[in-house]
């Protein structure tokens, strides 16, 4: 029997409830909008059925993949023969902590919305990710920021399923935090149920102001308007990817429809019917090119799924 038809029959008989669809493609589910159709694809609405589903999963051999706003993800144009499993929407509850100054968040929550519930609350230190498209699962896992703040700063801990261990609370000090890594990095089979964030009282109108400033900043300098997965290349020590790759020329090098951003060289962008292959290609161009002028080899940001 194929993983996907064992898994379809412990779905229908331990969850019923569970929404999933066939084939679906990953176009719909990444900020790049590339990527052919995942075999499967769960939505799941509590912690509860994305445990019990993830012990499905593994013992029909279905090799999970969960997935909050897809926008750090570039899918293959052939599709996944995997289970995908989309924690945006059911997954997304949003409260105060039980602790003063914290927020309680599951993994599907958007930044965004994180960002401005802390604001209503009165509570600062959240304003850098109000402009980040992902959600709190990928944040935390990739210890996502922008503009000096990063998800090390506020997480105060998080419950991780691990599969062969279960839930586990860890605290910010064993999730492992640095530039963009976390445990989670080392252990990727490790998946973020919720969240609590600490934060620190500070006024509304302030909090609201920094992060109108900072998305001004964004819509100023990034290729928004574009489909993308953010900056594409990790940050190389003693550099920055963007000026290095400007530096080669690389600005508007376009492969089909995928091109090197005119406005942030940081950036790869659809222009419109990009295929995975064409980003792929201009990723490695823009690596060879940067190593070969600057001796510098850039690690992509991008998650290249297989």
């Amino acid at each position: 029997m194929l993983w996907y038809e064992s898994l379809d029959e412990k779905i229908r008989d331990y969850l019923p409830d569970l929404k999933v669809v066939c084939d679906e493609p990953m176009s719909r589910h990444t900020s790049f909008r590339v990527g052919g159709p995942a075999k499967r694809m769960a939505f799941p609405s509590s912690g509860k059925q994305l445990v019990l589903l993830m012990s499905f999963a593994e013992e029909c051999g279905a090799r999970p993949l969960v997935i909050g706003n897809g926008t750090n993800l570039l899918a293959p144009d052939e599709g996944l023969d995997r289970l995908v499993i989309d924690v945006t929407e059911g997954m997304t509850r949003l409260e105060a902590g039980e602790e003063p100054n914290t927020i309680l968040a599951e993994c599907g929550v958007p930044l965004a919305r994180l960002a401005d519930f802390a604001c209503r609350m009165g509570l600062e230190g959240l304003e850098f990710a109000h402009g980040i498209p992902g959600s709190l699962g990928g944040a935390v896992c990739m210890n996502a920021g922008a503009y000096g703040g990063e998800m090390k700063q506020v997480i105060k801990s998080a419950a991780v399923l691990f599969p062969q261990e279960g839930v586990r609370t860890l605290r910010g000090d064993e999730l492992d935090f640095s530039y963009r890594h976390s445990v989670l990095s080392d252990r990727p089979e490790g998946v973020v149920l919720h969240a609590v964030v600490q934060l620190t009282p500070g006024d509304p109108e302030a909090i609201r102001e920094k992060m109108r400033e900072l998305m001004g900043r964004r819509k100023a300098s990034q290729p928004l308007e574009w489909p993308s997965a953010g900056s594409t290349f990790k940050r190389p020590e003693g550099y920055f990817a963007g000026p290095l790759i400007e530096g080669c020329g690389l600005k508007g090098y376009t492969v089909g429809g995928a091109q090197v951003s005119e406005k942030h060289a940081g950036f790869v962008i659809n222009r419109g019917g990009a295929t995975c292959a064409d980003i792929l290609a201009v990723i490695e161009h823009v690596q060879d090119t940067v190593e070969r002028v600057h001796g510098v080899r850039l690690e992509p940001e991008v998650r290249i799924l297989r």
